[in-house]
């Protein structure tokens, strides 16, 4: 990796870190995304559910090494897979490979982005209930124009799972300059991130209605942490935090609201 990669990653990679009872995340190598000529280095995350019956529930699957893969054998058998947007998709080819008796659930979109990468039997992802999961897992799609997302929340933890709806980049991790300069013009900067702007403009007005009522169900979840695939996590206040995150969505109609509320 080079200087960049290393200062954006959070070491150590490729084994599971706790972070409530029966969740980790996995911190995975650094992809490079962005515009031709102008591709920045992205952490990435995974995240692991041992659900009550010892299975796992694979979010996001990241690089699989020889050492990560005994530690996963260690902790349960790998139940499920999960690609919870079309642009997340590109380690579970590898996972599928190692574990072939686990479902392999794709959310909308994934199998056209993946441009025949991923040539064998998916499950989708397209509804809030019908899963294995459901007893511990809420799961929440996400409609927009680009890309559907697929929430979870583990509630035994209290852990909202989100991928790119909430993206955190530190300005330790990611230098000065433009890195910086475009990290907080894009909305996904100190201190707190959020949904990054470019995604914002895909939840056009169709679909704005779908975002809003999805981050109102969220907050109703009361998380009490937020783990994202991309930049720091969240391991505390949840609920506020991402209240803040999406207050420019949620701003308009609270201001609605309290016209009406107030005494004539």
């Amino acid at each position: 990796m080079s200087q960049d990669d290393c200062l954006a990653t959070y070491p150590p990679l490729n084994t599971l870190k706790p972070v409530a009872e029966n969740i980790w995340i996995v911190d995975g190598p650094v992809i490079r995304f962005g515009i031709p000529g102008l591709k920045f280095p992205f952490p990435t995350r995974m995240t692991v559910v041992r659900c009550a019956s010892g299975d796992l529930f694979i979010h996001s699957p990241t690089l699989l090494t020889p050492a990560l893969r005994a530690e996963i054998d260690r902790e349960g058998r790998v139940r499920d897979i999960i690609g919870p947007n079309r642009i997340h998709y590109w380690w579970i080819p590898d996972w599928q490979a190692a574990f072939p008796d686990a479902a392999i659930y794709l959310a909308p979109g994934i199998r056209a982005q993946a441009k025949g990468r991923i040539d064998f039997e998916g499950r989708p992802l397209d509804r809030s209930t019908g899963y294995p999961w459901d007893d511990e897992i809420a799961t929440l799609p996400v409609l927009g124009s680009y890309m559907t997302e697929v929430v979870f929340f583990h509630r035994p933890s209290r852990t909202l799972i989100l991928t790119d709806l909430m993206e955190n980049f530190e300005p330790a991790k990611i230098g000065a300059g433009l890195a910086r300069y475009l990290s907080w013009i894009g909305g996904v900067g100190p201190p707190h991130g959020g949904l990054p702007r470019d995604l914002r403009l895909t939840f056009t007005w169709r679909h704005r209605r779908e975002l809003r009522a999805a981050v109102e169900t969220m907050l109703a979840w009361h998380p009490e942490r937020i783990v994202i695939a991309h930049g720091a996590c969240h391991p505390a206040d949840g609920t506020e935090i991402l209240r803040e995150a999406f207050c420019w969505l949620l701003r308009p109609r609270t201001a609605g609201m309290a016209s009406r509320d107030r005494p004539s």
